[in-house]
C-alpha cells in the first residue's frame, strides 16, 4: 500500500469534478487566516484516498450530486455559484446524511493528518491548534538495535525443534523461553517490518484510526478478507474495516504499536461466573487456574519486559510480592485537575501501570514523552513490546530464526493426527511459495482469531473438523473489550503535548458495581492527533461537522479536550465465535475466518456505567461539556486489538480446547499461547496477563508437563 499512490481513475474523477469538489471542501473547512481544505491540499488527499478506496468514488459522486440538486431546488443555482454563507446554510439540511458525515469527517481527517497524506500542506492546521508531535525537548539520541535474523522460503531448515506462529506477545515468550531451553526455534510472522520512520508518518492509517484505509502495520486489504456472518451470504470485510478485528502484523505484533497499559487481572477476574453467576444468554466461566498460580508470572513479566507505575495496584487487585522495577512516568497537566475531580467525588487514583521505561532499563533509554505513541512504534525503543525483549533474548541465543510475511496454513499431522510440523505459504513477486516445515513441538501465538483459525484449518481423520476440535469449541466465546467513557472540554488547556498520556486511572469501579456483571477501569487517555481530536469531538457533537463554527472550534478545542476510558469485562457468549467460510479464501488459497454472534447484552450494561461514570468524574474535574460513549449495542462479536478467548483453558475437553496449561486436548506437543487461552478477557488491558500466562504455558513446556 502507497498512500501517495495515484490511480488514473481516481485522479479522472477528481480532475472532471474539480470545480464542485473544491466547493463542497471548502465549505467543510473554509478559509481564514489559515487555509482552506482545497489550499491545503485536499484535492490532492482526495485523489490518494479514493486510489485506494475506488468503492468511494461513487459515493463522493452521490453526494456532489445530492449538494447540487439541493442547491439548485433551494437557491436555483449550482453550489459552486454560492457565497460561503450559503453553502453553509444549504450543508445544514445534510448533518443528519449518512453519507456527507462520512465526507465531512474524511476531509477533515485529512486536513489535520499528517502533510504526508496531503491535506495539510505545510503542517499550517497544526499550527492553527497549536500541536506537535516531537517531545519539547527534542529527541535523546536514538539508540542502534540488534539485526533480526530473519529468513527466506529458501533458506529455511526442513525441521527444527519448536515453530513458533506469530510474534506478539505470547510468541515473543514462548521463542524466547524455548531458546533459552536449548531448542532451535523458528518464528513464524505474517506481517513485514516496515520502519518506524515509515510507520510514525501515516495518522490516518495506524492500527487506532477508524478511516477506512489500510492500516500501515497490515495486513493489506488486497487479498485478506473475513466474513461477518449476516443475511444471506454474509458480509466481506476488509483489514481497513473496524469489524476485520485487526490487530498489528509486523515483528513484535501488537506489541510494537501498542499503548502499554500494563495491568494485572485480578482475582474475581479469574472467577467470574462464581462471583456473579452464569446470565442467560451467556458462557460465563471460571478459569481452571486462579490469581496466587499467576502472580510470580505476572512479576516476572514487569520485571523482564519492565513496567513503570506506583507502588500499589488499587481497589480489586490482588497482592502484589515485589514493586515494579521503574516509577511512573512524569505526568502532564491533566493528572492534577483530574485528581482534584476524583477528590470530590470520592474516587480513588493512583498513576497507569505502563510497558514503558521512566527510566533506563534492560539496555534501553527513558521515554522521551512525545505525543505520539499509541498505534505508533517507539523511535527510542522506551516501549517495551515482544520484538524489543523477549524476541531480541531469543535471537541473542543463536538458536532462532524468523521469516517475515509467512503464514501457517495448516498444521502437518501423521497418520495417528499427532502434529508433525507446519505447512506455510507466502507471496513473492506475485506468486504463491509453499514449505513444508516439521518440528517436535508447535507453538499457536497467532492471536485469537487467526489461531483458532489455523486448527480449525487443519483437519485430519481423527479430527475432522480441526485439530482440537472433536467438541466445536474452537472458535467460540471470542471477545476483545467493550469501551466505556466520556469526552470532555475544559476552559483552560489540559493537554500540554507530553506523553504517553495515560497517567491517572481508578480501579474503584472494576467490581463491586450494584448489579452489573464486573467492570473495569477508567484511565485518561493517550494524547490525541489532531484528525483523532476531530473524530472525537464530531463523533460526541461537541463541535459541527463543517463550516467556520467546526475550524473555529477545533483552534479553541483540540488542547481543551481530554478523555476518560475503559474497557468493561465482557461476558462470554459461545455463539460469538470464528468458524471457516470455505466458499471464500485470502490471497493464499487459504479458507478465512468468517465471525458470527454479538456482544451481550450486559456488556452493554456495563459500558453504560463506565461512561456515565467517567462523565461524572469529568465534569467534576470542571469540564464545561461533556458527552459520555452510550448509543446503540455495536455490529457483530468484540475483537480487536484485546481480541482472546477462542481456545480457552480449561480441565473438561467437553468445554474447553486446552488443558491448564496451554495444551491441546489430546496433543501432548501442541500448546496455546496468547489472548485464545482466556477464558474471561478483564476489565482491564489483557497485554500483562498474556505475557505472564505465556511465561507459565511455556515454563510447564519445556519441563515436559
Amino acid at each position: 500500500m502507497n498512500p501517495a499512490a495515484e490511480d488514473g481513475s481516481a485522479r479522472a474523477f477528481v480532475a472532471a469534478n474539480e470545480a464542485p469538489l473544491r466547493a463542497l471542501l471548502d465549505a467543510i473547512v473554509p478559509a481564514d487566516d489559515f487555509p482552506s481544505a482545497s489550499e491545503a491540499g485536499g484535492l490532492d488527499f482526495l485523489v490518494s484516498v479514493l486510489a485506494e478506496r475506488e468503492d468511494w468514488i461513487p459515493r463522493t459522486a452521490g453526494l456532489l450530486a445530492a449538494v447540487d440538486a439541493a442547491s439548485q431546488a433551494r437557491f436555483a443555482a449550482s453550489f459552486t455559484a454560492l457565497s460561503l454563507s450559503d453553502r453553509e446554510k444549504l450543508l445544514a439540511d445534510f448533518v443528519a446524511d449518512a453519507e456527507f458525515g462520512w465526507f465531512a469527517r474524511l476531509v477533515n481527517g485529512g486536513y489535520y493528518a499528517d502533510p504526508k497524506n496531503g491535506g495539510n500542506r505545510d503542517a499550517r492546521s497544526w499550527e492553527m491548534v497549536d500541536w506537535r508531535p516531537d517531545p519539547a525537548g527534542g529527541w535523546p539520541h536514538l539508540p542502534s538495535r540488534p539485526a533480526h535474523p530473519f529468513v527466506t522460503p529458501e533458506t529455511l531448515l526442513d525441521r527444527y525443534d519448536a515453530v513458533v506462529i506469530g510474534s506478539g506477545a505470547g510468541g515473543g515468550v514462548a521463542a524466547c523461553g524455548l531458546a533459552e531451553a536449548g531448542r532451535r526455534v523458528l518464528v513464524v510472522e505474517a506481517g513485514a517490518w516496515p520502519s518506524t520512520e515509515a510507520l510514525r508518518q501515516d495518522y490516518l492509517r495506524n492500527p487506532r484510526s477508524v478511516w477506512g484505509l489500510e492500516p500501515t502495520t497490515g495486513p493489506q486489504d488486497k487479498g485478506n478478507p473475513r466474513v461477518l456472518a449476516a443475511d444471506g451470504d454474509g458480509l466481506l470485510l476488509r483489514p481497513s474495516d473496524p469489524m476485520w478485528g485487526n490487530n498489528a502484523m509486523t515483528v513484535g505484533g501488537g506489541t510494537r504499536v501498542y499503548g502499554a497499559q500494563a495491568w494485572r487481572f485480578g482475582p474475581k477476574d479469574f472467577a467470574m461466573a462464581s462471583t456473579y453467576g452464569v446470565p442467560a444468554g451467556s458462557d460465563l466461566a471460571d478459569w481452571p487456574i486462579g490469581y496466587d498460580e499467576m502472580e510470580p508470572y505476572y512479576e516476572r513479566a514487569e520485571w523482564e519486559i519492565g513496567v513503570s507505575g506506583d507502588p500499589t495496584l488499587g481497589q480489586h487487585a490482588g497482592r502484589q510480592r515485589k514493586p515494579y522495577p521503574m516509577p511512573a512516568l512524569p505526568a502532564g497537566i491533566s493528572r492534577d485537575i483530574l485528581a482534584l475531580g476524583a477528590e470530590k467525588l470520592g474516587i480513588g487514583t493512583h498513576a497507569v501501570p505502563l510497558l514503558i521505561n521512566s527510566t533506563p532499563w534492560l539496555g534501553r533509554p527513558a521515554c522521551a514523552q512525545c505525543a505520539l505513541c499509541v498505534g505508533f512504534p517507539c523511535p527510542v525503543e522506551a516501549k517495551n513490546g515482544s520484538h524489543n525483549t523477549m524476541l531480541e533474548r531469543a535471537f541473542a541465543t543463536g538458536s532462532t530464526a524468523m521469516i517475515l510475511e509467512a503464514s501457517a496454513t495448516r498444521l502437518l499431522t501423521d497418520d495417528a493426527g499427532r502434529v508433525v510440523g507446519v505447512a506455510l505459504a507466502g507471496l513473492r513477486n506475485g506468486a504463491v511459495w509453499h514449505r513444508e516445515v516439521r518440528a517436535e513441538e508447535v507453538v499457536l501465538s497467532a492471536g485469537a482469531i487467526e489461531t483458532a483459525r489455523l486448527l480449525l484449518n487443519s483437519p485430519s481423520a481423527r479430527e475432522p473438523e480441526g485439530i482440537g476440535n472433536n467438541f466445536d469449541q474452537v472458535g467460540r466465546r471470542l471477545q476483545g473489550h467493550v469501551y466505556g467513557g466520556a469526552v470532555g472540554i475544559f476552559e483552560e488547556l489540559v493537554e500540554d503535548l507530553v506523553g504517553p498520556g495515560p497517567n491517572i486511572a481508578t480501579t474503584d469501579f472494576r467490581h463491586g458495581n450494584g448489579d452489573v456483571i464486573g467492570g473495569g477501569i477508567l484511565a485518561n487517555e493517550f494524547v490525541s492527533v489532531p484528525s483523532n481530536v476531530f473524530r472525537y469531538l464530531a463523533d460526541s457533537s461537541l463541535i459541527p461537522l463543517y463550516g467556520t463554527a467546526a475550524k473555529r472550534a477545533m483552534r479553541h478545542n483540540t488542547r481543551r479536550m481530554t478523555r476518560i476510558v475503559g474497557p468493561i469485562q465482557e461476558v462470554t457468549s459461545a455463539e460469538s465465535r470464528v468458524t471457516i467460510d470455505r466458499s471464500v479464501r485470502d490471497r493464499l488459497g487459504v479458507p478465512v475466518a468468517r465471525l458470527s454472534g454479538d456482544v451481550h447484552a450486559e456488556d452493554m450494561r456495563g459500558r453504560d456505567f463506565l461512561s456515565r461514570t467517567a462523565a461524572e468524574w469529568l465534569q467534576a474535574a470542571g469540564a464545561v461539556a461533556v458527552a459520555p460513549y452510550l448509543g446503540p449495542r455495536p455490529a457483530g462479536p468484540s475483537s480487536g486489538q484485546h481480541q482472546a478467548g477462542t481456545c480457552p483453558m480449561g480441565t473438561d475437553p467437553a468445554r474447553s480446547v486446552t488443558d491448564p496449561y496451554g495444551r491441546v486436548w489430546g496433543h501432548d506437543n501442541l500448546r496455546i499461547a496468547d489472548g485464545s487461552l482466556h477464558v474471561t478477557n478483564g476489565g482491564v488491558n489483557p497485554v500483562l496477563t498474556i505475557y505472564a500466562n505465556a511465561m507459565r504455558v511455556i515454563d510447564y513446556m519445556v519441563a515436559g508437563r
